[in-house]
C-alpha cells in the first residue's frame, strides 16, 4: 500500500509573545498541549474495563460457554456483571459531571455540532474515513464527527444501563423494581432483553471503529493521539494551534511556560535552531533552577 504524505503546514512568520510573554519557538515543529484531564482519562479506561467485563459476563449469562454450566458459576458471573454495571454507572455519572466542569476539550460544547463549521467538519472527517479526501479537520480535541458520535454513544450507554436494571426489576428486587419497573412494562420482557443484547453488539462495533480511527488519525497527524489518552497531552504544530477551531482560546491555559521550556530543551537536544527569544526563555529557566537549587 502506498503511503499518502501528510499535508504540509502553511508558511507562517514567527509568532510574537502572547500577553503572558510566552513564545512559541520558531524552530520547534510541535509543542505539548494538555488536552485530556485526569477525570476524562480515568473514566475512559474505567468504562473500557467495565465494558469488557460486562460483555464477557453478559454473553455467558445469555448463553453459557467455556465453563461447565452450574449454579455457582452462573451466580459468580451475575455478581461480576452487577459489580461491573455499578462501576460503569459511576464512571458515567463522573463523566457527565465533567461535561460541565471540565476544560474546553471535555465540556458538552465539544460534543454537540451547533453551527455550519461543525457540519463542515463532519463532512470533511467522513470523507477522510471513506478515503475520498486527504483533508482532515485541524482540531485539538474532538472533531465534530467524533463529538456527535460520542453523544450518540452516551445515549446508547444510558439505554443499556436502563434496560440492564430493568431486568433486575423483573424479579421484583428492590429498589430496582420501584425505580425501573416501567422499563419491562414499556418494552415487554423479551423486547427489553433484545434491546440490551443488540446494543451490546452495537457498542462492540463502535469500539472496534474507535480504536481503528484513533490509530489512523494518530498515524496521519503524528501528534501523540494514542499516548494522550494515557498522559493527557498531545504534541501539536504551532500552525495547527493557530488554525484549529478549539485552538488559540485561552492559550495560556493549555500551554504552560513549563511546557515551552521542556520543548526548548528537546529542540536543543535535537539540534533545531532557536531564536533569540527562545534562548532568553532557556536562560531564564536555567536561572530559576539554579535559584531553587541554591
Amino acid at each position: 500500500m502506498t503511503a499518502i504524505p501528510a499535508p504540509a503546514p502553511p508558511a507562517a512568520d514567527s509568532a510574537p509573545p502572547d500577553e503572558d510573554g510566552l513564545h512559541i519557538p520558531e524552530g520547534l515543529e510541535r509543542v505539548r498541549i494538555y488536552v485530556w484531564q485526569v477525570p476524562v482519562r480515568l473514566t475512559h479506561w474505567v468504562t473500557f474495563t467495565a465494558i469488557v467485563i460486562l460483555t464477557v459476563t453478559g454473553a455467558y449469562i445469555a448463553d453459557p460457554f467455556f465453563f461447565t454450566f452450574d449454579a455457582e458459576t452462573m451466580s459468580t458471573m451475575r455478581a461480576l456483571h452487577m459489580l461491573a454495571a455499578f462501576v460503569f454507572l459511576a464512571s458515567g455519572v463522573l463523566r457527565t459531571y465533567w461535561l460541565f466542569a471540565g476544560n474546553q476539550f471535555s465540556r458538552w460544547t465539544a460534543f454537540i455540532p451547533t453551527n455550519r463549521r461543525h457540519l463542515h467538519e463532519v463532512r470533511t472527517q467522513t470523507a477522510f474515513y471513506l478515503f475520498r479526501s486527504r483533508d482532515i479537520p485541524g482540531i485539538l480535541g474532538h472533531n465534530a464527527l467524533a463529538g456527535g458520535t460520542y453523544t450518540v454513544v452516551f445515549i446508547l450507554f444510558a439505554i443499556q444501563t436502563v434496560t440492564g436494571f430493568g431486568m433486575l426489576a423483573i424479579h421484583g428486587t428492590e429498589p430496582w423494581a420501584a425505580l425501573f419497573g416501567w422499563v419491562p412494562a414499556l418494552f415487554g420482557e423479551q423486547g427489553m432483553r433484545l434491546i440490551h443484547h443488540l446494543l451490546m453488539w452495537v457498542i462492540l462495533a463502535f469500539s472496534i471503529h474507535h480504536v481503528y480511527s484513533a490509530i489512523l488519525v494518530d498515524h496521519w497527524e503524528r501528534n501523540g493521539l494514542m499516548s494522550s489518552i494515557f498522559a493527557g497531552s498531545k504534541f501539536v504544530p504551532r500552525w495547527r494551534i493557530d488554525e484549529a477551531r478549539d485552538g488559540g482560546i485561552a492559550f495560556e491555559h493549555i500551554v504552560s511556560r513549563e511546557d515551552i521550556e521542556t520543548s526548548l530543551v528537546e529542540a536543543v537536544e535535537a539540534g533545531q535552531p532557536l531564536t533569540q527569544e527562545d534562548v532568553a526563555v532557556l536562560d531564564e529557566a536555567t536561572e530559576a533552577v539554579e535559584r531553587d537549587a541554591g
